[in-house]
């Protein structure tokens, strides 16, 4: 692959909460380009349109490509499939058939919902996909139709994301806390809380190693499992945010049954992280540990 002094990075998905992320952790690996749907610091572009997409391509002329963009309405999902898979799902095939034809690797972030949650052990990469949602059929299609395409593309699945900015299970908490005396948390999810920032640290290291360094991105590309360590409920994890935020609201576990929604949820997606310890080198810290570290950067 091709190592130029200064590498055109296009960012995809710049405005939301792991993109806003990477405007920052990349900056050190070379030039971003940072485009998002209403192109507010960068060029506009629309994951819907295709047209929008090839142009992009041609007048950026990237040397790789960090999608961070993704119709993530979970629940609106049911009733919007086609726009769902649109963005998630065929956007990605365009991708990855352009980055093919350039000659350029992608990275592109997807999720445990790809996983029926019907488990007790933690997933790994080659356990068989089986999303029950319109949301993680779509991220699946997308999964397959980049790692298809040619192209050298890494796709790290995530999982339970938060950050200091957009709308995340940790800021919703933080402000229901403020205004309520007691809220009720499901505990029967088991997942594992992410920072934001560790998925966009281990992204930039990764792609400093590959222009920069010894890292060839053709001989590991594929899909991985990239997760905070650890493992907690929706309730441990507000349990956790209040205990630490010193705020004063009582927090009462509840079965998902008391708290329906119309997209199902896994009941079980803490995902198996060492292959990506072992090719890259890299672990993010404890969900604890990270969450502790998010809480401070809030604060300033």
């Amino acid at each position: 692959m091709a190592t130029p002094d200064t590498p055109r990075l296009l960012l995809l998905g710049s405005d939301g909460q792991v993109g806003w992320e990477l405007c920052r952790t990349l900056a050190p690996v070379g030039q971003v380009i940072a485009a998002s749907l209403e192109g507010r610091h960068g060029p506009a572009v629309d994951l819907a349109d295709a047209a929008s997409v090839r142009r992009l391509f041609a007048e950026t002329g990237p040397d790789a490509v960090i999608n961070a963009a993704a119709y993530t309405a979970v629940d609106r999902a049911e009733n919007e499939p086609e726009l769902a898979m649109a963005i998630n799902g065929d956007a990605l095939g365009l991708i990855g058939h352009l980055a093919a034809e350039a000659g350029i690797p992608v990275v592109h972030y997807s999720t445990d919902f790809v996983f029926s949650g019907e488990t007790d052990r933690p997933y790994r990469e080659d356990d068989p996909a089986e999303p029950r949602s319109v949301y993680g059929q779509s991220k699946r299609e997308g999964e397959k139709a980049l790692l298809d395409s040619g192209a050298t593309a890494l796709v790290l699945r995530t999982a339970w994301v938060y950050g200091v900015r957009g709308s995340n299970f940790l800021l919703t908490m933080l402000r229901l806390f403020r205004e309520r005396s007691e809220l009720r948390v499901v505990d029967d999810q088991i997942g594992t809380p992410t920072w934001s920032r560790m998925l966009a640290e281990v992204t930039a290291q990764i792609l400093y190693r590959a222009f920069r360094g010894d890292l060839s991105l053709r001989d590991h590309h594929g899909l991985y499992h990239v997760t905070s360590g650890g493992a907690t409920s929706w309730f441990g994890f507000a349990e956790a945010i209040r205990e630490a935020s010193c705020l004063q609201c009582k927090v009462l576990p509840i079965p998902t049954s008391e708290y329906p929604a119309p997209a199902p949820r896994p009941a079980y997606s803490v995902l198996d992280t060492h292959k990506f310890h072992t090719t890259f080198g890299l672990a993010l810290p404890d969900w604890r540990q990270a969450l502790t570290l998010c809480l401070a950067d809030l604060q300033h």
